[in-house]
């Protein structure tokens, strides 16, 4: 497994012919009240395509359709299979994203004037969840500083909370009363992973339009940390000077921490990190197996944030 470094494959084999040929628009929307006043009305150009990036990995691509049919998203139920056979009726627009607290300019955006203020940019990320499996998924998306640019947190502001929409009638895992978690989904970041370049707020994967079941309309993408700090369907973003609880720490903190940082030498309590199986590569009991790189290969780009700390205590 390679680490992080800038593009060296063609276009064409970062995203396959049939996808290209599959794009669809990003569905047009008017500038919502907050993102008129920062930018002016807007709206998404319909089949503009993300630009290159030079944030990629040369490995290979976990195909779309495993991408789309296999993930965690509870809201829609607790199988890997749930998200795409039940989210059909989910309604992604209109969408608006309100971010607030310790802010100088709090505003509520329009998801589509968000798209048309920051053209989004296609980066192929590796994925790594803490169930020890992983992906390498090409998404599009613009990186979460720029909309906290826009809002000027205070200087007291030192975390960043998230929150996934509620909509029990259109997210039947949010009606589940066994195994099912307490909503809304919540996330959280120190100020300054959410301002790091490689955190991405992505709109699409594969050069579509983001799918109900990986997040639409816009999710959060940290390549360095665990997979469920991913959080979906965003409605809410919150500067605060207070750590925020996040969804699985409060579950069983024992097992989930705030950091989730990808770590080979931490274990869960329940299986080892040292390795992983890529998605897309054999069966499910094939010994096509990856070892797990410190902050999933973005060592270079993260570890200094995590200086004199005990990556262990901190997990």
């Amino acid at each position: 497994m390679s680490a992080y470094r800038p593009p060296k494959i063609a276009s064409s084999e970062i995203t396959p012919q049939q996808a290209y040929l599959r794009r669809r628009a990003f569905l047009i929307g008017a500038g919502g009240a907050g993102m008129s006043a920062a930018f002016g009305s807007s709206s998404w150009a319909e089949g503009l395509a993300a630009t290159k990036s030079n944030y990629t990995v040369d490995e290979k691509l976990t195909p779309i359709e495993d991408v789309t049919t296999y993930n965690n998203f509870y809201e829609f139920g607790m199988d890997k299979a749930d998200p795409a056979a039940l989210s059909k009726d989910f309604k992604p627009r209109p969408w608006t994203i309100k971010v607030d607290g310790m802010v100088a300019k709090p505003q509520t955006f329009d998801v589509d004037a968000l798209i048309k203020a920051f053209p989004p940019e296609e980066r192929v990320y590796r994925m790594r969840c803490v169930e020890a499996w992983s992906m390498v998924i090409p998404w599009d998306g613009f990186q979460l500083s720029k909309v906290l640019d826009a809002v000027e947190p205070l200087g007291s502001a030192k975390y960043v909370a998230f929150e996934t929409v509620v909509r029990p009638t259109e997210m039947p895992g949010q009606n589940a009363t066994f195994g099912s978690l307490p909503w809304p989904y919540v996330e959280g970041l120190r100020l300054d992973e959410a301002r790091n370049p490689l955190t991405l707020l992505a709109v699409g994967l594969y050069g579509e339009t983001l799918p109900n079941q990986n997040g639409a309309p816009v999710r959060l993408v940290v390549p360095w940390k665990y997979g469920f700090k991913g959080i979906k369907s965003i409605v809410r973003i919150t500067l605060s000077d207070k750590q925020p609880l996040n969804t699985w720490q409060a579950a069983n903190s024992g097992e989930y921490g705030f950091y989730a940082n990808v770590n080979p030498a931490v274990d869960h309590p329940r299986w080892s990190q040292a390795t992983e199986r890529r998605i897309g590569e054999g069966g499910f009991f094939s010994s096509s197996r990856h070892p797990t790189l410190p902050f999933n290969g973005y060592a270079d780009e993260v570890a200094s944030l995590y200086s004199g700390m005990d990556l262990k205590a901190n997990f």
